[in-house]
């Protein structure tokens, strides 16, 4: 981890809303692994004053400006413009100064290899499934199941498909791919393949079910939860979810921002799901 000021490489929308932004970050495809996210600042303001917590997409190489030049190094965010925050990155351009606390949090397990891989993301929660596309790929059959509300929420379709990702759309509108939500295509494809290994990202409705879904057909899941946080490192405690096992007597409480973002299913209390990411909705 360390605090990097650096600059803005590009920032374009992708779709309604949604932008793809890339940074300059050298050192960070050594240090970063999938699941992983940074806490961004826009450096030539004062407000927003907090940071905002983003999953990193993808780690990777621009060519040096220059002959005997190191290629540039960077990481690429995507992000959906929803609020103050978020409204004053979509107007950064090249060169416009920001500031990355990261990489940050545990990220994802990628199990055995030759295993049977389903992704499943929704809307913004595709963001970090596609750096661990990227190294599951190498040992792996991976299947990604993407969902959203309509055709504008579902993004990156061409990047996973050059990872050799098997893909699979739906909209809940019927707008592009099949009609219907993507936890219905999650229990078609478990009965296809029952010794699958799941992962998963986006709202946490969505979340829920696949919990319940994978829990029915016994394979193991891995969550990675989108939450608000105010400084990323586990001092805030504005982020913490109830684990396993928690009471009022015996609290559990773990941090989304340094136990996570990615957790194993059994290691969280669902029975209060609805009230441990309650407000949650920041980091993908």
């Amino acid at each position: 981890m360390k605090n990097l000021k650096t600059i803005v490489l590009s920032n374009q929308e992708i779709s309604p809303g949604y932008f793809r932004m890339k940074i300059l970050a050298p050192g960070y495809h050594k240090m970063s692994q999938p699941g992983q996210f940074v806490m961004f600042r826009v450096q030539r303001s004062l407000l927003p004053l907090l940071r905002r917590p983003f999953g990193i997409f993808r780690v990777g190489f621009m060519p040096a400006d220059c002959d005997n030049m190191p290629a540039k190094e960077f990481i690429e965010i995507i992000y959906k413009v929803v609020g103050d925050g978020t409204g004053i990155m979509q107007g950064l351009h090249y060169g416009d100064p920001v500031e990355l606390l990261g990489p940050l949090g545990t990220g994802f397990d990628c199990g055995e290899a030759a295993t049977e891989k389903i992704l499943v993301g929704g809307g913004i929660g595709l963001v970090p499934l596609y750096s661990l596309a990227e190294k599951l790929v190498e040992t792996s059959q991976v299947r990604l199941l993407m969902g959203g509300r309509t055709r504008d929420d579902i993004i990156t379709v061409t990047e996973f498909e050059r990872l050799g990702v098997e893909t699979y759309v739906s909209t809940e509108d019927g707008s592009l791919g099949e009609a219907g939500l993507v936890t219905q295509v999650l229990e078609k494809k478990l009965k296809e393949y029952p010794q699958a290994t799941v992962f998963a990202c986006g709202p946490m409705p969505m979340i829920e079910a696949v919990q319940k879904i994978c829990l029915q057909y016994n394979v193991p899941l891995q969550v990675s939860l989108e939450a608000l946080m105010a400084c990323g490192v586990g001092a805030c405690l504005s982020c913490v979810v109830k684990g396993e096992g928690h009471t009022e007597s015996d609290p559990r409480y773990l941090c989304t921002c340094t136990s996570g973002p990615v957790f194993a299913a059994e290691k969280l209390d669902w029975d209060a799901a609805d009230v441990k990411i309650a407000k949650s909705g920041g980091c993908k």
